[in-house]
């Protein structure tokens, strides 16, 4: 039986890359591919794969948004640069079957994985994997205290654990919900582009929300704004 498989990555000589390594192994064909999650979606619908492999970081919909609405016409195996562990849990809540992160597998694997994630069976490479380990243990595996805090304020923002005092610092600054967890970023360290990556929205999209923040908060600079955040700014 021949499984048919649809690549969906924003970068042309990955996408030729793995059509060619999937097409030259007998029982596999590649039916489409896709630059981004839209066209993903499209082609998907259009030519109903067995297995979707999706990239996560890509231009207009990326892979995260599209997820959802893509596993309810196809397995997909995520295969990206992206081995953040707040992306794993993300990845696997929406609905995928599996996690690979390039550089952590051999043709022969990626192989095995387009056919366990086919049959229902998961399929992680070691950084996905040490992911789903530390859920199960209740730890981050050997990150810093800045990258704890990272994954912390990603969960915050996309699984809504939004702890009582932020949700007393929104209502009592009038901060929207995204606002809110855009702030808590800024208070966590994180930079506009780091911001702009952990909540998957452009740097632009981020300095809008800056701004808006800083108005809320009469503040005019990011060591103001967490002063007030923060509740130490002393009021005149």
């Amino acid at each position: 039986m021949t499984l048919t498989v649809l690549v969906a990555d924003d970068n042309p000589v990955v996408r030729a890359g793995l059509t060619s390594l999937l097409t030259g192994h007998p029982g596999l064909r590649v039916v489409a591919e896709a630059p981004d999650g839209r066209t993903a979606l499209e082609a998907t619908a259009r030519h109903r794969p067995d297995v979707v492999l999706l990239d996560v970081r890509m231009p207009g919909m990326d892979g995260l948004t599209a997820l959802p609405h893509l596993t309810r016409l196809a397995p997909v195996l995520m295969l990206t640069y992206s081995g953040e562990s707040g992306v794993v849990r993300e990845a696997l809540r929406l609905g995928a079957g599996g996690y690979l992160v390039h550089g952590e597998f051999t043709v022969e694997e990626l192989v095995t994985a387009v056919r366990d994630v086919r049959e229902g069976r998961a399929h992680f490479t070691p950084t996905a994997a040490n992911a789903v380990l530390a859920v199960v243990r209740g730890m981050e595996p050997g990150a810093t205290a800045h990258a704890n805090e990272r994954v912390r304020a990603f969960e915050r923002s996309q699984f809504g654990y939004s702890p009582s005092q932020v949700q007393r610092d929104m209502a009592c600054f009038g901060l929207s919900r995204r606002e809110g967890e855009v702030m808590d970023l800024i208070a966590s360290g994180l930079n506009n582009r780091q911001i702009a990556d952990t909540c998957f929205i452009s740097e632009k999209t981020v300095k809008n929300h800056i701004n808006r923040i800083f108005a809320k908060l009469h503040s005019a600079t990011r060591s103001e704004a967490i002063a007030a955040w923060l509740g130490t700014r002393t009021t005149s």
